[in-house]
């Protein structure tokens, strides 16, 4: 009997880099529900999605700086959706305005890219000496 082959369409890293945005999902609006919590969509993927794919890449020996960078963008990505869906509809968008929010986007990425990376080091951390106990 011939086995089928087991085709994926995106990277490992990138898998668990959704698989840890997803995850935080739920966490996140735990979060907001404590008092004076300003727990974002954006930032608890980006803190806490990092993290879990940062788990689940160390327990899959993968890297989960990689794993966490993908996780920090695309909670930069999110968050930046929702600023814009929910403030961009309000607001006036003269040439200035634009061209300021397209440069301080991309630096909002870039910092969250980089928080992603330092909380899935955090999260390969965690699952390596959990696992070395």
């Amino acid at each position: 009997m011939v086995s089928p082959l087991r085709v994926h369409t995106l990277p490992a890293t990138w898998r668990f880099a959704l698989i840890g945005a997803l995850a935080s999902l739920p966490i996140t609006a735990i979060l907001n529900w404590l008092p004076n919590s300003e727990a974002t969509i954006g930032g608890g993927i980006m803190i806490i999605g990092a993290l879990i794919a940062g788990v689940i890449a160390a327990i899959r020996s993968s890297d989960p700086s990689a794993a966490g960078l993908r996780t920090g963008f695309i909670g930069g990505v999110i968050g930046l959706f929702v600023f814009v869906v929910t403030v961009g509809t309000t607001a006036t968008w003269p040439l200035p305005r634009v061209a300021f929010f397209v440069f301080a986007s991309g630096l909002v990425v870039c910092g969250s890219s980089l928080f992603g990376l330092g909380f899935g080091r955090v999260g390969g951390w965690v699952a390596n000496t959990a696992a070395s106990r």
